[in-house]
């Protein structure tokens, strides 16, 4: 049992220090890979159960609150971070989670799963091939208005919904409208805190059947030493990922990443249907 507990932990560790990367040098906030690496460690230690997506996105969603204020931190040292368009587009974001998380408790595991999968293929697309999403020579201005509005309240119930920061479509957003990756990494990391902070709130006081069998030391639908050990790996690597995000090229880097993705979601849709 103490080998088992101690496998545990360090894979959660490994996979809070993949997740800070990420969010550093993607500004995604890490639950691209905490949601699937959760879903992969709790069968081992709990008996399978239909409610232990929901706790994989809420512990994700409750990391990304710790890797999303590290990365924020890193990348505000370089002056990168965008704290107006946070600012402006919080209200909606925040609202947008609320309907997310009301979805979320509304709708079924396996359907979850399925948003889950069905979201990460979709994402795939812009690290696999992102010359198709920002096209050369197309520039906008950032929106304002309705269209901020709308835009922002669905980035925050999809997100909400994935258990992810929101940063992808966030990072493309202010690509196309001509700022810079590294601004747009640095402020989609912001978003993610936006996103995960009333999102695991929402979570952990989400009710659960009386009868549901859930991870030991889970809170809502929050596992705590899931969460604590994902956490210390994110906060020693979310800074690593800012620094790559300012001093290497990505482009492979996303690549890899996309394809990770496709993995993911071709698992996901696996263990659903």
């Amino acid at each position: 049992m103490e080998i088992e507990l101690l496998w545990f932990v360090v894979t959660l560790c490994i996979t809070g220090a993949i997740a800070g990367i990420t969010a550093g040098l993607f500004g995604n906030g890490g639950g691209f890979v905490v949601v699937p690496a959760l879903l992969a460690v709790f069968p081992f230690f709990t008996p399978p159960s239909q409610e232990l997506v929901k706790v994989a996105i809420g512990t994700s969603l409750a990391s990304i609150v710790v890797s999303s204020t590290r990365s924020v931190m890193a990348h505000h040292k370089k002056g990168a971070v965008d704290f107006d368009i946070l600012k402006s587009w919080s209200i909606w974001i925040v609202l947008g989670v609320i309907g997310g998380i009301y979805i979320a408790s509304s709708t079924s595991s396996d359907g979850l799963t399925v948003v889950f999968a069905a979201g990460v293929l979709l994402y795939s697309i812009y690290f696999l091939f992102p010359e198709f999403v920002i096209r050369p020579g197309v520039a906008l201005s950032m929106p304002e208005g309705v269209a901020k509005s709308v835009l922002a309240f669905v980035l925050g119930g999809f997100s909400a919904l994935l258990g992810i920061g929101g940063g992808t479509p966030m990072v493309i957003t202010m690509v196309i409208c001509q700022r810079t990756i590294q601004q747009a990494v640095a402020t989609a990391a912001g978003v993610g805190f936006l996103i995960g902070l009333p999102g695991a709130i929402g979570f952990l006081f989400m009710k659960h059947p009386e009868t549901a069998i859930l991870p030991v030391g889970t809170i809502g639908y929050i596992n705590i030493p899931a969460l604590v050990a994902i956490s210390i790996g994110a906060i020693i690597t979310a800074p690593m990922g800012a620094k790559m995000a300012h001093n290497f090229s990505e482009k492979k880097l996303k690549r890899m990443f996309g394809i990770y993705l496709v993995i993911v979601s071709s698992a996901m849709f696996y263990k659903a249907l």
